[in-house]
């Protein structure tokens, strides 16, 4: 088993997916069991992650701010993106180390692109700036219908949150594009199921995904 595990080293792995799917508890989960498995490992959220990039995430989710716009929202993800890549996603991935994010890009072309409206090939372009080099080896997105995730999600709702059920449907949508556009690039993980279950399927996705993925480059 450790065979595959090593070849994660100098990775980076996105977890992904609309607010209340669970993909918070399995990236916590699974950073805990590499952990064990004496992996180095750096986790990431979006936004976030930085001193900077966390002043910048009070402004995103404030609820007061809800006169925001698209745009203004999709450049602020951008900036705490860019400082979260210098500083700590690029060091970890040259010294070795798996990284494990909380939502990356895939966020922006899912909240603002499919469900804001902006277009997809503009979030690219500015993303492509923002990462360089660094984009993810692959984005695992976690699927739940949307009363489940409205279940999760419970009461407290952040400025994202609350922009309708519309709106989260849209992200969903955003999402499966996201898988039918690049399969080989994404993994899905049906999300409904009780957590241990996720957490097993997880495994053997990505055990699945980095042995194609090793195989093809030998």
């Amino acid at each position: 088993m450790q065979d595959w595990i090593d070849q994660l080293k100098g990775r980076f792995l996105v977890f992904d997916g609309p607010d209340g799917s669970g993909k918070t508890t399995q990236f916590r989960r699974l950073a805990a069991w590499l952990t064990e498995q004496g992996l180095d490992v750096v986790e990431v959220r979006e936004p976030g992650g930085t001193p900077i990039g966390e002043q910048i995430r009070s402004i995103l989710l404030d609820t007061a701010n809800a006169e925001m716009t698209v745009c203004c929202e999709m450049l602020l993800y951008m900036a705490s993106r860019s400082q979260l890549v210098d500083e700590l996603i690029t060091p970890a991935r040259k010294r070795g180390a798996v990284v494990l994010a909380d939502r990356f890009i895939s966020s922006t072309l899912a909240y603002q692109g499919t469900a804001g409206g902006l277009d997809r090939e503009h979030i690219i372009s500015i993303g492509q700036i923002v990462v360089g080099d660094q984009w993810p080896d692959c984005t695992i997105i976690f699927d739940v219908d949307s009363t489940t995730a409205a279940i999760r999600r419970g009461g407290d709702s952040d400025r994202m949150e609350e922009k309708g059920q519309a709106y989260q449907d849209r992200v969903r949508d955003g999402y499966l594009e996201q898988i039918r556009e690049d399969p080989e690039g994404t993994i899905l993980i049906d999300a409904s199921p009780p957590e241990d279950q996720v957490f097993d399927q997880l495994l053997q996705s990505v055990r699945a995904f980095v042995t194609q993925r090793t195989a093809s480059s030998s």
